[in-house]
């Protein structure tokens, strides 16, 4: 059942991967979700859960590719200052150490509707070998440390990877190889 601990715990979990906070208007601030049009259940999901968190907000799409491959889900509220765990104006994500909020971390169902948010946007469901697999990839150390965390709390034994890129950053994995499958159908997770 939906409610707004839940819905905002999602919420946050996709904006942690794929959001972005701005005030472009000096008036609202204004979160902003990419998508990826060929996932178009993720995007339905997302908006319908920003519509039940801002009922009284209009939540728009607008497109931002010429071939159609991405967009955005965007609204307008005063609350997300105070709901999103990373301040506007305080430069990347990546540089303000974000981190999923405790009073999520420390639920299980919130941490499930969170965690889902943060793998349908940073995270891939796969098969290796025959064997389904599901990993989170971030760039930022502290996401992937909750990621961890939050599912090895659930239950699940998840492991930890680190590489480098060519950029010369750091990219952090976690990954599900065991029990992926229930893990998939516990978090509610689709690849569509």
């Amino acid at each position: 059942m939906l409610t707004q601990k839940t819905a905002l715990a999602y919420v946050i979990g996709v904006a942690l991967g794929d959001g972005n906070l701005s005030n472009p208007n000096g008036r609202a601030p204004r979160l902003r979700v990419t998508c990826d049009s060929k996932y178009p259940k993720v995007a339905q999901e997302i908006s319908k859960n920003l519509r039940f968190l801002f009922p009284n907000n209009q939540t728009s799409i607008v497109k931002r590719s010429k071939e159609n491959t991405y967009f955005d889900i965007s609204v307008y509220s005063t609350l997300l200052p105070k709901w999103m765990p990373w301040k506007i104006g305080g430069g990347p994500k990546i540089t303000q150490k974000l981190r999923v909020p405790k009073w999520i971390r420390t639920k299980r169902s919130l941490s499930s509707a969170c965690l889902r948010g943060l793998l349908q946007t940073d995270g891939s469901i796969y098969r290796d070998g025959g064997y389904l697999m599901v990993n989170f990839c971030n760039h930022s150390q502290s996401p992937a440390a909750d990621v961890l965390a939050m599912l090895t709390a659930l239950g699940f034994k998840p492991t930890w990877h680190t590489t480098g890129t060519k950029q010369g950053r750091i990219k952090y994995t976690v990954r599900i190889a065991r029990n992926a499958e229930m893990m998939v159908r516990e978090l509610g997770l689709f690849k569509k």
